[in-house]
Formats: structure tokens, C-alpha cells, sequence
């Protein structure tokens, strides 16, 4: 028997660019060092949007106006201790980002930068969320 899938829900931090198209914000796992966008675990009585921009506040330091509507989503593998994993499936909701804070609660953990979406595109590990962070250029 295959274990279940585990929901997540995640914030894709967009700005306009100078182009016209949209930049995309990516931030550092804590533990490896790559290239991810903030998401979370759900949490009681929030909805996934309201998950995924408390999760971009924390891991990220922005604030901004998030859409209430999914525009898809990905999956990946969580690693756990004792070599064990996960497997997540991770909504994914437009963060149009409107401020970047200076302090934020992960600030020392995680490393935040801009970057254009065919950047980005090229950073993250997933395929599905490579074909998501395109869709928004």
C-alpha cells in the first residue's frame, strides 16, 4: 500500500517587470539550500490562500495581495529524518507581492531573491512548478 499524498498549500510571489512580464520570488529550503517558493501545512479554520500568504510572510518577509484561486499545482518529495519521505501535492496561489519587509520571522533561516520567471523556471527542482512559475510570464 503507497502512502497518501499530503497537502500543502504555496505562495508564488510575483511583481511586474520592466519587460511587462512578471518577476518571481524564490526563497532557500532551510535544509538544502535550493530553490522553492514559500508553502506550508494546512492549518485549522484558514483557507489555502490564507495558508499560503502566512507562509510567505514568514519564510519570505512580504506582504502583498493574494488570489483566492489556485492556478494549479505541484508535487514533490519531502524528505523526513531516518530517511523517510513524503510525498506532497502543493497548491498554488499568486502572491502579487507589495512590500518586502527588513525583519521577518525566518529572516536568518532562509535567503530570498528576484528573479525573471525563465530564471526561476530554471532554479526549481519540480517540473510541475517549473511549468507553473511560466504560466504567470
Amino acid at each position: 500500500m503507497s502512502a497518501p499524498v499530503r497537502l500543502q498549500y504555496g505562495a508564488l510571489p510575483l511583481r511586474p517587470s520592466a519587460s511587462g512580464r512578471s518577476d518571481i520570488l524564490l526563497i532557500t529550503s532551510r535544509d538544502t539550500g535550493r530553490w522553492i517558493i514559500p508553502k506550508g501545512w494546512p492549518m485549522r479554520g484558514k483557507d489555502g490562500w490564507e495558508v499560503a500568504a502566512r507562509e510567505a510572510f514568514e519564510e519570505a518577509g512580504i506582504e502583498g495581495e493574494i488570489q483566492a484561486q489556485a492556478i494549479g499545482a505541484y508535487h514533490y518529495t519531502k524528505r523526513r529524518p531516518a530517511g523517510r519521505s513524503l510525498t506532497c501535492r502543493v497548491e498554488v496561489f499568486p502572491f502579487g507581492v507589495v512590500s518586502e519587509l527588513k525583519r521577518w520571522p525566518e529572516r536568518h533561516q532562509r535567503r530570498r531573491q528576484w528573479f525573471t520567471a525563465v530564471e526561476a523556471a530554471s532554479l526549481v527542482d519540480e517540473d510541475e512548478l517549473k511549468s507553473l512559475i511560466l504560466s504567470v510570464e
